[in-house]
């Protein structure tokens, strides 16, 4: 059994079973599944989101396996992502609390407790109308220049995230965001992983990600440019020519995933 607590869950749950009180704990349910809950929580007037994962069994393992997926064991992927990060010096959550018991993967009991990141909006939400409205030139590079570099400090780190979307990039909004003063942290880390070095297949993956949910904000062209500079830290002219493929397949993986995404909407 591994069990790691913070404040005030080390003095609150002290002498008692962290696994029974993670689960007794009450708020708002953002999800409910069998082997999963995602719940935001107060605790001594102080916001925490939980994430509680109660095992997949067997069957949802093989599935996911047969379908070429990385099945979800527990909270350990998204408690050593933000550790990797946090080494790293990437923004990004606070765990307060984690446990794990159980060797079986398929029912392993597990949890993870982060300090809530508040105020803030993502960056889909802030985004959302600036095709109609376009936002500062300075605000908008000042953005794309520390997305870049939050990306590719990340992968350097060996964490790939999966869901490397903009929604799960946090804009702080606690003071007026400028170009010159903004903050942006990295968020949900339950699907990703680490290694001692990232791998190409999983860098695509994750920035293909990213340019589709950027499609519809009404980037440039030199906007994009923009972006893998500050990600690859290459002079431009490098990246275009030792990049090719990847940028080829950036656009083609980002326009399948935007066909998919009009044909079914949200259930994608």
């Amino acid at each position: 059994m591994k069990l790691i607590l913070a404040e005030p869950f080390k003095r609150l749950w002290a002498g008692r079973d962290a696994f029974t009180e993670v689960e007794a704990l009450s708020g708002q349910v953002y999800r409910e599944l069998e082997a999963r809950r995602t719940l935001r929580t107060e605790v001594e007037g102080r916001g925490y989101f939980v994430k509680i994962h109660r095992g997949i069994g067997w069957g949802e393992i093989f599935k996911n396996l047969l379908t070429a997926k990385l099945p979800v064991l527990g909270a350990g992927q998204e408690w050593r992502a933000l550790e990797r990060l946090h080494q790293a010096g990437v923004p990004t959550m606070t765990a307060v609390a984690y446990g794990e018991r159980g060797s079986n993967p398929a029912d392993q009991h597990s949890f993870i407790v982060t300090e809530e990141l508040a105020p803030t909006i993502s960056l889909e939400d802030f985004s959302l109308d600036w095709r109609a409205h376009p936002p500062a030139p300075r605000l908008k590079r000042a953005l794309i220049d520390e997305v870049a570099r939050m990306t590719g400090m990340m992968h350097r780190a060996g964490v790939n995230h999966r869901d490397c979307y903009i929604c799960h990039f946090l804009l702080h909004t606690d003071k007026p965001v400028r170009a010159d003063d903004l903050k942006l942290s990295v968020i949900d880390l339950h699907r990703a992983q680490t290694r001692p070095a990232i791998t190409k297949r999983w860098r695509n993956k994750d920035l293909a990600a990213l340019y589709f949910s950027a499609l519809d904000i009404g980037l440039t062209p030199r906007d994009k440019l923009r972006f893998l500079k500050g990600y690859f830290l290459l002079p431009l002219r490098q990246i275009l020519r030792d990049e090719a493929p990847l940028l080829s397949r950036l656009e083609g993986r980002a326009k399948k995933l935007y066909e998919r995404k009009q044909r079914y909407g949200d259930a994608l």
